[in-house]
């Protein structure tokens, strides 16, 4: 038995998340099928974190184990090639110690979230970036991000549904800055609640509007409370950037 660790790049779009579901497609399902027709062999595929319908992945890890012998690099091109036309790629592929594990050896995982902050129509990014048509200011949103930093009582920009055992949680970084017209989020932690980093954007897209002071931003932080919170972004602009291990 061989354990391989993959990178993959996917389009969420059509998924309802990472994992398998009975309602639905999912990330996971379509690479364990590739691989089964690959390999004759049913296996789980064991990803770094589980992201929600229609968020994307630029560098997932994951690992599963394998009975056939077969080359790492092969192994990606069989997968790729039984993958197509879906929008999944396995990016790399290599052999693992067998106690290495996509989720419990992860010891960081940064998303980033794409606001496409214009008026018109998106024609190339639709799904791939969140529209917001009033104007943002991005230095005012990193400003009031930073108080966000840190470890914390995250229960506001949780998820009802977050499986998540306790709701503090340390957030290394929260950085925001504009690439033309586009307005970026940078969020880098060992772990995230449910809809931790929609949360977060969304009340960092009212600052920007002017709608929130960083203030306020830290009052929806102290109330602890779902109900504070601005908006949950929509998942089109979130992206899993890369997970850290040692």
């Amino acid at each position: 038995m061989t354990r391989f660790a993959f990178t993959i790049e996917f389009d969420g779009t059509p998924y309802m998340g990472w994992q398998r579901q009975g309602h639905g497609p999912s990330v996971q399902q379509s690479i364990e099928e590739a691989i089964e027709r690959v390999t004759g062999e049913n296996v789980a595929v064991h990803a770094a974190g589980r992201t929600d319908a229609g968020v994307h992945a630029l560098g997932m890890r994951a690992h599963t184990d394998i009975e056939k012998a077969i080359e790492p690099f092969r192994l990606m091109e069989a997968i790729n090639a039984q993958l197509r036309p879906e929008p999944i790629a396995i990016l790399t592929s290599e052999i693992v110690a067998n106690d290495w594990h996509a989720r419990f050896s992860c010891i960081g995982r940064e998303y980033v979230f794409r606001i496409a902050n214009r008026r018109a129509p998106l024609a190339l990014e639709a799904k791939r970036a969140w529209k917001v048509p009033q104007p943002l200011d991005a230095d005012a949103m990193h400003e009031a991000a930073q108080r966000l930093v840190g470890l914390h009582d995250f229960t506001t920009f949780r998820s009802a549904h977050c499986q998540s055992d306790s709701p503090v949680k340390t957030l290394d970084r929260l950085d925001v800055r504009r690439e033309g017209e586009h307005v970026l989020i940078e969020a880098a932690a060992r772990s995230f609640l449910h809809h931790q980093v929609r949360s977060m954007v969304g009340c960092l897209a009212f600052v920007g509007m002017g709608r929130w002071s960083a203030d306020d931003l830290q009052a929806a932080l102290d109330a602890k409370d779902r109900a504070a919170l601005a908006l949950n972004a929509p998942p089109d602009g979130l992206y899993f950037v890369r997970a850290i291990y040692p």
